[in-house]
């Protein structure tokens, strides 16, 4: 079932906590948007993800270091876009130490969504230009039925595919081009 708008109850209380468990609720061009919790296989994905990721450029073993990452944040961005993306991070320079909130008001760095049938519309479509307006500066899609990563930067004021990978290519992406990243991993069942 593809996400659909529903009215906002009103101007201050959007009441994003009143929904079903199984569904995400979000703020999207001025609408309440609620669409389902990601499937197993996206989770798995995203999960790889995260996995791979953590070593290196969280805890700086045998990379960089220097991200916070942070698996389905609620993000509150500029223009009352609320978003729940799969994965979100900031780099340590901007963020130094973890917030006790539930909510996070700062515009990450880079977010990561994994498409599914049911979201890849709003995935691809408002939720890009949201991440655009708030700053965020790069995206990845990630599409487990197509086994495919798509990698994106925003510069002058739009956009840029930075390269399609697919399959089980070993590939380095912005913004953690200083390790690759074994896609087939993200395929697993």
């Amino acid at each position: 079932m593809p996400a659909r708008p529903v009215p906002l109850l009103d101007d201050t209380s959007p009441a994003l906590g009143a929904f079903p468990s199984n569904l995400v609720a979000e703020i999207l061009g001025g609408e309440l948007v609620d669409s389902p919790r990601p499937r197993v296989l996206q989770t798995l994905a995203a999960s790889a993800i995260l996995g791979e990721l953590l070593g290196p450029y969280v805890r700086g073993q045998g990379g960089p270091g220097g991200w916070l990452l942070l698996f389905g944040p609620e993000l509150h961005l500029v223009g009352g876009e609320v978003v729940v993306p799969d994965l979100a991070g900031w780099r340590r320079e901007r963020l130094p130490e973890a917030p006790d909130v539930t909510v996070m008001t700062l515009t990450p760095d880079w977010v990561c969504e994994v498409l599914s049938p049911e979201t890849v519309a709003l995935d691809r479509g408002v939720k890009m230009l949201a991440y655009a307006h708030a700053g965020v500066e790069h995206v990845w899609l990630v599409d487990p039925d197509l086994q495919s990563l798509e990698v994106y930067r925003h510069e002058d004021g739009a956009w840029s595919l930075l390269g399609v990978h697919e399959g089980a290519q070993r590939v380095k992406a912005e913004p953690f081009g200083g390790m690759e990243l074994e896609l087939s991993l993200l395929w697993q069942r």
